[in-house]
This record gives C-alpha cells, structure tokens and sequence, in this order.
C-alpha cells in the first residue's frame, strides 16, 4: 500500500509538470515543434498506451503528421493520408474523440489503416482533436498493442493534456498574430523532412534504430538550448556545429 501511494504521488507531480510545460508557450524562443513532440512523448510517459502520433493542419486545411513516438506510428500517420482514413481524420472532422477498442472486430470503418495497424502490432487505437469552440487545429492518436478501452480517468488526462496544449497554441496565436502561428506550424510541418533526413544519417552513423536516432538528436538540441529543426539542418549540411554529437552522443 505504501508503495502505490508513493506510485501515485510520483504519477501525480510528473502529470503536474507536464501541465506546467505544456502551458508554457509564451516564451521568446517558443519552439512549436519540440511542443508537439513534447505532447507526444508525455502522453505515451503518462497513459496506458505505447505510441502516439500528432498532426496539424496546414494552411491549406489538410492534416500533416509533425510528431510522432516510433516509426510504426509515422507510417501508420501516412496510411491515414494516403487513402483520406482513420481514426485521426475523423476526429479531426467530426471534433470529438473517436475510439476503437479492438481494431480485430471493427475493421471495416478504416480498412486500409485497420490492416496496417495491425501488421504493425497495435489493436486499439484512441484519437483525440485539438478543438476549442468551433476551432480545430489537429489531432493526437494513441495507440495500444493490446485491445481495450481506455479508463475514464485516463481519457480525462489525455483530454486535459489536449486541451492546455491546443489552448496554449491558441493563445500563442492571439498574441503573435494568426498569421505567426500559422506560418510557425507550416515550418515545422517543413522541418519534418529535414528533421527525418537528419535521423537517417544519425541511425547510419552511429548504428541506431531511427527512434533511437530521433532521441540522440532532440536531447542533443535540448542541451545545446537549439531548436530541433536548426539542429537537424547541420547534420544534414554536416556542419562542424554538430560534430560533438557523432564524437560524443547524448546519452540515449
């Protein structure tokens, strides 16, 4: 008993501070795109779930995938755009959450994500759009290897987490200027490419998977106190500024 209090006590003081970061958007060097991977990453930290993918709309009102927790989930993001399906566009579009506990019994909705969700060992999947009133700004998908639904108290803190970020954006927007956001989301929709092309050298260089390849690139931004998309240009452009990350890689 003892012990799961303090289980608890730890959950609740990680949860508190991903609130605390996740409402901190205001700063001078607000970095939108190592925000969406921040919600990602906290989201499969504090849920039942084992991957989580995010994406925003561009200026042209599509969804494009910007953050992702593995490559499974980038796949699986590019199938939903592929062929215009998932559990990702619908929540998007209809503006509430869109869950299927078991991708095994109700595969007929999505029948293309459906079989390659499942080749890629998920089997629940929960989506959850980043709305307020009648704004809609993207999506956030988990996903489980295991069928089920999520707990009340679960679906309450993925909610939360969705709602302070797509609250935190908004405002950003209000103070910035629509036009500073939106063409802050296009360029880390852009960044993708290059931030992709610089996890590929990375995993190449220094024998990673590319997930593993992702995380020595965002911990090394983190330290330097460098944006993520600033980062990833040197590597591709080899420049000497990164030289330290293939001599000495933060630590996985």
């Amino acid at each position: 008993m003892v012990l799961w209090r303090e289980m608890v006590r730890v959950m609740d003081g990680r949860l508190v501070d991903t609130f605390v970061e996740l409402a901190d958007t205001l700063t001078d060097d607000f970095d939108v795109i190592d925000f969406l991977h921040l919600l990602a990453a906290r989201s499969v930290e504090l849920l039942p779930v084992d991957a989580a993918g995010l994406l925003v709309v561009d200026n042209q009102g599509q969804l494009r995938l910007v953050a992702s927790s593995s490559e499974q989930v980038r796949l699986l993001e590019l199938v939903e755009h592929q062929y215009d399906e998932g559990p990702c566009l619908d929540a998007f579009r209809l503006r509430h959450a869109v869950t299927v506990a078991d991708l095994n019994c109700d595969a007929e909705t999505w029948p293309s994500f459906a079989t390659t969700a499942i080749d890629q060992g998920f089997r629940a999947v929960h989506a959850f759009p980043m709305c307020l009133r009648s704004e809609v700004i993207g999506a956030l998908n988990l996903f489980s290897t295991g069928p089920g639904e999520l707990a009340p108290e679960d679906v309450r803190v993925a909610r939360g987490m969705v709602d302070v970020a797509t609250i935190g954006l908004l405002q950003a927007r209000t103070i910035q200027r629509h036009e500073v956001l939106v063409e802050q989301l296009q360029t880390a929709l852009s960044s993708r490419v290059v931030i992709e092309q610089a996890k590929g050298f990375i995993a190449n260089s220094l024998g990673l998977a590319m997930d593993e390849a992702f995380a020595v690139l965002r911990r090394f931004a983190r330290s330097h106190s460098r944006k993520l998309s600033l980062v990833a240009t040197d590597v591709v452009n080899r420049s000497d500024t990164i030289q330290e990350l293939f001599d000495n890689p933060p630590a996985r």
